[in-house]
């Protein structure tokens, strides 16, 4: 049997990215699982994992990875990177027509590329098996409060970047002293939960919808809403989420009885382009809008939060949304503002933690299926492309690529 040969990709896009598909020892276990394989690492300055990690491992270090059939990496390769005619594993944000991807989608499909795309991989029940859902979350939310403490000059602690791992960042949450603030929390999946580990881990209390509605507490809660809790069928009938995430467009937004008790405000809800965007910008300018930071983890632009008008970096993780001018200014230079955090590669900021995590699920739930003949069609389902055109799944697709 011919040997196969997987490539760790170097993270091209910028800004850098530290995390990896595929940590050194998770490296190893593939080689050791599947003898016929190969496992090879691209040189990199920036990834968490150093060469000789892999090195020592017993991972080749190479300059090219013109000799791999796979390539996995994790966010988009830039277009001048793509080598055509091999299968790529990676982040694409092309699946909901983003512009800023078309460039990389017609790359693909000039190339004779083979996309998978991770958002895309999922079991036969159409649940996903592979994400970085839990760390977004993690960081997402400390993010949150660090840029609520940040506004109002309440604590001084590190930046999740700043700290080692988890366990370090665990430190800091009980140096985190909040007034009786109210904090939303929308999602209900990897991300949610991943965000509600902070907050309990700071000591915030969970509280009902309704309570978070009317009732005054004397100390920091948190209420988390369901799709279901600030989503209401236009014809008036009852709330089901089948329809909901079937037909989203039959919906309209109730989100803004919560944002007069509101102080800040966690997204981490997947939002379809077709669903009620959260609120609009005319709401933001009512008197009646308490929320005054928005850590936007999904980082929509221009999506279901009009806050989020460009993402964020972790080295400049804020800036202020001026909703009177529709417009983007420095971070905390104005009381009637919106501080904005919303930077799109969060798992990025526990990057060890993040890629053992990611490498894990990647090798039991992916890898082996790619390798011995994807019999559950895991890989199929994840193909946005092969052979110069959008695999049959995806070709709804084609309008944005035709730039259309």
């Amino acid at each position: 049997m011919d040997k196969l040969k997987i490539g760790i990709i170097r993270e091209g896009k910028v800004p850098t990215d530290k995390r990896v598909a595929l940590p050194p020892s998770h490296a190893r276990k593939v080689q050791e699982m599947f003898p016929h394989v190969e496992v090879v690492a691209q040189k990199s300055e920036i990834r968490c994992y150093n060469d000789d990690e892999y090195r020592q491992a017993g991972i080749r270090v190479v300059d090219s990875l013109d000799e791999c059939d796979v390539v996995i990496g994790v966010k988009e390769v830039p277009v001048s990177d793509l080598c055509a005619e091999k299968t790529y594993f990676f982040f694409s944000h092309t699946i909901k027509k983003q512009e800023y991807n078309r460039g990389l989608l017609r790359e693909v499909i000039r190339k004779n590329i083979t996309l998978v795309d991770y958002e895309t991989i999922t079991d036969q029940s159409g649940k996903r098996v592979i994400a970085f859902g839990r760390w977004a979350g993690i960081v997402g939310a400390y993010n949150g409060v660090w840029a609520y403490g940040q506004r109002y000059n309440l604590f001084d602690t590190r930046r999740a970047c700043d700290c080692f791992d988890l366990e370090d960042l665990k430190s800091e949450l009980a140096k985190i002293d909040l007034p009786p603030v109210k904090i939303l929390l929308t999602g209900g999946g990897r991300v949610a939960k991943g965000a509600i580990e902070v907050l309990t881990g700071i000591g915030v209390r969970r509280v009902t919808p309704r309570q978070f509605r009317e009732e005054y507490f004397d100390f920091p809660v948190f209420a988390l809403l369901n799709a279901r809790d600030y989503n209401l069928r236009k014809d008036g009938g009852e709330f089901s989420r089948t329809t909901f995430y079937g037909s989203p467009q039959q919906f309209e937004s109730n989100f803004l009885q919560y944002s007069s008790a509101a102080d800040l405000l966690i997204a981490s809800a997947y939002w379809d382009p077709k669903a009620p965007a959260l609120f609009e910008r005319k709401d933001i300018m009512s008197d009646d809008f308490k929320i005054a930071v928005i850590a936007d983890i999904t980082c929509d632009i221009d999506g279901s939060i009009p806050s989020t008008k460009q993402a964020s970096t972790i080295g400049e993780p804020l800036y202020d949304y001026n909703p009177c001018d529709d417009r983007v200014e420095p971070p905390l230079t104005d009381e009637g503002n919106i501080t904005v955090m919303a930077v799109d590669n969060l798992p990025c900021e526990l990057a060890r933690d993040a890629s053992e995590s990611f490498g894990t699920m990647l090798l039991n739930n992916v890898l082996p299926e790619l390798i011995t003949g994807d019999k559950n069609g895991i890989i199929e389902r994840a193909t946005i492309a092969r052979g110069g055109k959008l695999n049959e799944r995806y070709t709804y697709l084609q309008d944005y690529v035709d730039g259309n």
